[in-house]
Order: structure tokens, then sequence, then C-alpha cells
């Protein structure tokens, strides 16, 4: 009795394990609300904007052609190389199956990086064909291995019994050798197509602008936070591929035994079977490449040299701008997301991309310019930089002392958010961050920059600080703090606050607007010590090759209602004060959080480019806070 009930709670611990996460995703997908912390009703919208969103849909297309022709062409090479090593002497076989498995204990980041560098040096131009030449050349290895065992097993003499009686090589090898190994070469296929489905670092680093798979555009969003329709999309593949399995099995692996009793419904299910893995779902593959490759086929006859191409933070521009701008130009944008400067940068340095238009941070375009990768752009292109205030272009000097090759586009603050009902008392200080009574109740940003920035002010030191004494000295503070902080985090900080799952956090102005719509309860404060002011602006890598296009986009989304139109999607503050004027509530138009009085700016400050050595010290510092 005893063993049966732990079997059982041991079956349901593991189905609790496997199948909780994938239930919780379901149940986000019918959530009103955008963030997973809060239930703001039982909702359908998110089924209904997921195939609105191109975006999304483009990244399902290029994930189910990747994986069907790199797992197709992929067999087709991996089989006949089975073939071949199979014939050769036992010694030979021995060495070529060595070599053939070390791609696949091979680090998938060496392989994405090695064939990256491959590709670069080849002058190939990254994009759809470099990431299925990626995929098929990981994917063969796993074929290969698949089909190699019913090799062994199939019987030399019947295919030479075959050749003696006439047939062709050919043809003996499809009616005799082929029958034999298909269960071998059905599971290389079905196995490279789930390695390519599931495929990140790779794609990743064989990627080129304008193509993402579902992996890489999920992996952009994680800095704003998951969109609700990835957890439609993630909700409709599951049901998907349980539909698909169950009615698999609902057909016999082999015809019924004329001996034993059939019944109606046996022969049904079988040829229903037989029926959906012969036909049907054959033909829905070749659907999905036909359907992919006009997609693509479309673009690239549409698009030709008349583009360009924007790499931009995930979720920083509203996608219907992208459209007016295609439509009121005939210039077809190619649009790349990123995560961190420090990911968008080196990729510029490499020059393996030409990008047409980038949107770095102050201290990153501070950076750029030092190392000469941009290009000064033509303000007789952009008359709608008249749009953008005086007090932003003169506090880009500090990064571009002559205005001569940015553009501001976002900027904000870094505060501290905190919750009324939590907090007993008016915050005003990051002093707060270091009081033992909201001990686990703290959320620091995971930003080495940020950290130690909110710590040097806290110091009453300068926020872009090279003097050692005082780093350590800020580098000890941030390990006094660690015993109290509940959480490193980024982005998790706006739904754990939401959630009431924290007290007091530190954020960027721009989420803490958001957070308030979705909790009231939540208040928003710039330290009197200051803190750090940001600029992202737009520039033009030294490379591009669509300049004068560049310039085009610049002053579009340099125009008043586009501007509005970005600020009302991402709610971060606006430097464009024509668009500021077109907001249409009071509130938020003069909102203190959005747009903060001048005396409360007063000691804030703008991150600066250090040095590659400054750099590296305080990453060694913020390493040591982070090991104790």
């Amino acid at each position: 009795m005893i063993k049966k009930i732990l079997q059982r709670f041991y079956l349901v611990l593991i189905f609790v394990l496997l199948y909780a996460p994938i239930v919780t995703l379901m149940v986000l997908s019918f959530n009103k609300s955008k963030t997973r912390s809060k239930w703001g009703g039982f909702t359908t919208k998110w089924y209904v904007e997921l195939f609105k969103n191109e975006q999304i849909m483009n990244a399902l297309y290029t994930t189910l052609i990747i994986a069907l022709l790199s797992a197709l062409i992929a067999t087709i090479i991996g089989t006949a190389a089975a073939i071949g090593i199979q014939a050769m002497h036992r010694k030979f076989r021995t060495t070529m199956m060595g070599v053939t498995n070390i791609p696949m204990l091979n680090a998938d980041i060496v392989t994405g990086i090695s064939l990256m560098l491959l590709f670069i040096a080849f002058r190939f131009s990254l994009g759809f064909s470099t990431i299925l030449l990626a995929h098929i050349t990981f994917n063969i290895p796993y074929v290969i291995l698949s089909v190699m065992p019913k090799l062994k097993q199939t019987n030399v003499s019947t295919y030479e019994a075959a050749l003696d009686l006439g047939a062709s090589p050919v043809y003996a090898f499809f009616k005799v050798v082929f029958p034999d190994i298909l269960p071998g070469v059905s599971s290389g296929f079905l196995l490279a197509f789930t390695m390519s489905l599931d495929d990140f670092i790779i794609t990743h680093f064989t990627k080129g602008p304008g193509v993402d798979t579902l992996s890489t555009k999920i992996y952009s969003e994680v800095r704003k936070g998951i969109k609700p329709e990835m957890y439609a999309l993630s909700t409709i593949l599951f049901l998907s591929v349980l539909l698909l399995l169950i009615l698999v099995n609902i057909a016999p692996d082999e015809k019924p035994d004329k001996h034993k009793a059939v019944t109606a419904r046996s022969i049904r299910r079988h040829k229903a079977g037989r029926f959906l893995l012969r036909k049907v779902v054959p033909v829905m593959m070749a659907l999905v490449v036909i359907v992919g490759g006009f997609f693509y086929g479309s673009k690239a006859a549409t698009g030709g040299d008349n583009q360009v191409i924007v790499y931009n933070w995930g979720e920083y521009m509203d996608p219907e701008t992208i459209t007016m701008f295609e439509k009121e130009t005939g210039i077809e944008v190619v649009y790349e997301e990123y995560e961190t400067n420090e990911i968008m940068y080196p990729k510029i340095q490499s020059g393996a991309i030409a990008y047409d238009v980038v949107c770095p941070s102050d201290y990153m375009i501070q950076r750029m310019i030092e190392n000469d990768l941009l290009a000064e752009i033509d303000f007789d292109n952009i008359p709608n930089i008249r749009n953008i205030g005086d007090t932003y272009m003169d506090q880009s000097r500090q990064f571009d002392p002559e205005n001569k090759y940015s553009v501001p586009y976002c900027w904000g603050t870094v505060g501290i958010l905190y919750n009324k009902t939590m907090v007993d008392e008016p915050i005003d200080s990051w002093s707060v961050l270091w009081d033992e009574k909201y001990k686990d109740n703290i959320l620091m940003q995971d930003s080495v920059r940020d950290a130690f920035g909110v710590t040097l002010k806290y110091l009453g030191y300068s926020l872009n600080s090279t003097d050692l004494d005082e780093l350590e000295a800020a580098k000890k503070l941030l390990i006094k703090q660690k015993p109290l902080v509940q959480a490193y985090v980024i982005d998790q900080v706006r739904d754990k606050m939401i959630g009431n799952e924290a007290a007091i956090g530190v954020i960027y102005s721009g989420e803490a607007i958001y957070t308030q719509w979705e909790n009231p309860n939540l208040e928003y404060v710039i330290p009197k010590e200051g803190s750090n002011v940001w600029i992202d602006s737009w520039v033009i890598p030294k490379n591009a090759k669509h300049k004068e296009n560049a310039e085009k986009f610049i002053n579009f989304i340099c125009r008043p209602d586009i501007a509005k139109m970005n600020f009302d999607y991402i709610t971060y503050s606006t430097p464009n004060e024509a668009g500021r004027q077109l907001i249409e509530d009071p509130a938020l138009r003069n909102s203190p959080i959005a747009f903060p009085d001048p005396e409360e700016l007063a000691n804030c400050e703008t991150f600066k480019f250090l040095g590659d050595e400054n750099d590296a010290l305080y990453n060694e510092l913020w390493r040591e806070v982070k090991s104790k």
C-alpha cells in the first residue's frame, strides 16, 4: 500500500515539475494585464494580437523554415556520409566516427563563434543563408549517429544478390537497403529538426539584421519583458505538438494481424494514423517551406538596395511607426534589436554587419566617437532636429562635444521606486538602500555602472569616478548592503514591484511610469544626492551603406507625431518638445517622473566612457561584490 502511494506521489511530482511551467505560461496567455505579477482578468486578445504582430510571425516562419530545410538537407548529406563511412575499412571507420562526434561534444558557443568567423573571413553576408548553413553543419553528425546503427544491421548479401539479379545500384539501394535503414533516417531527421528548432547560441552568432528565430526573438525581449503574445504562441505550439502526438499514437505501429479479430474502430484508427503520417504531415511541411520561400522571395524582391538597417534596443519603438516610414518613403526597414550597449558595441566594432542607424547610450556614443566608429551626420537632411529641445542638445555635448554624431531619441533618470503601503516614511535619499529594516525587501540593479553609480553618489562622489580610494569605499558599501538585498535584477524590478514582492527598488524612470499604471501605491523619487540622467541617441556607423536613408529615418523619428507615438508606446521621456506638446493627458505631459524639474536634476550626471582600463577595474570590483 505504502509502495503504491509513493509511486503515485513520485509520478505526480514528475508531472508537476514537467508541466507546471507550461500551465503557468498558458494561464498567462489569457491574462489581460501585461505583467505576470497581476491578474487583470480573462482575455483572448493576445491570441488576436499574435497574428497581427509581424515580427513574431516572421520569427515563427523563419524558425520552421530553417528547421525543415536544415533537417532535410542534413538528413540527405548525413545518410550519404553514413553509407560512405560504413563502407570504409574498420580502422578508418573508427577514426571517421571519432571526427564526426567532435562537433556534438563541442560547446555550442565555440561552434557558433567559429562559424561566424568563417563566414566573415569568406565575406558572407550574415543572414538567413548563414543560419541555414550553420544548422545544416551541426545537424549532420546527429543524422550520421542515427543512421549508422541501422546500417550495421543490414545484410550486405541481400544487396549484392539484387545486383546479381540485374538491379542497378540505385534501384537495389532504394528497394533493399533504404527500407532497412529508414527508421534510422527518420529518427535522424526528427532529431535534426528538433535540434534546429531549439537552437539559440549558434543562431545568435550567425544571424544577420532583420532575421530572427523564436529563440533569438525571445532573447531580445528579455530586457523589456516577454510580450504576452509570446505566451499565446507558446501555448499554441505546445497544444499543436500534443495534438500531433495523440494523432500519431492512435495508429498501431503495424497493420492489424489478419489472424486476430479486428474491429472497425481499430481499422479506422490505423487508416487515420497512416493518412496523417504519410499525407497530412508531409503536406504541412511542404506548405511551410513554400509559403516561407514565397515570403523571403518577395522580401528580397521588394527590398533591394533601397533600405535602411536599424539596430535598436528591444521594445524601444512603436512598430507602427516603422510601417508608416516604409509607406511614406518606399524605403524598407530591416530592424534588429539588442539587449545592452555591451552586446551592441562588438558588432559595430567588428564591421561584420553594416548597420545604418544605431541607438546607443551616452557613454557608449563617446566610446564609439573616440574609436572612430561613427560618421558625421548631415543635419541639412534632418530639418526636424529643430523639434529637439536645446536642453537635450546641450546635455549631449557631454559625450558628443560638437553635436556632430548624434541626435537625442529618449532620456530619463535612475531613481528609487517604493511601495507606500510597505514604507512608512517619505524617501528622498539613497541611504534607504542600506536601512536594515527593509532587509530582503530591496531590489538593486544588476549592472556594474548603475550599482556603483548609486553608491558613489550616496558617498558624495561622482558616478564617473576613477579614484581607487573612492571606488574601494563604494565596493565595501555594496558588500555591506548585500545581506539586505532581496535580488539583483534588471527588468524584473518592474514585475516584482507591481506584484508587491519588494518594498524598494532601483529603477529607470520610464519603467516607473508603467509600474504606477499597474500599481498606484508605487512612488518614484530622484534622491537628493543626485543620480544618473541618461540619453539614448541615434548615430550612423562609419561603414553604413545607406547613409542618406539613415538620415531620412532619423528625420522621420524626430517628427512630432512620431515622437509622441513612440513615447506612448515605450513611456520613456522624449526630448522632442513639439512631440511632448501632443501628449493629450496633462498629467502625463507634465509628469514629474517623465519630465522632472531642472532643480531635481541639479546633482545628476551623465555616464561617461572611462576607458578600457577603468572599465576592467569596475568589472573586477563588481565581481568581488557579487562573489561575497
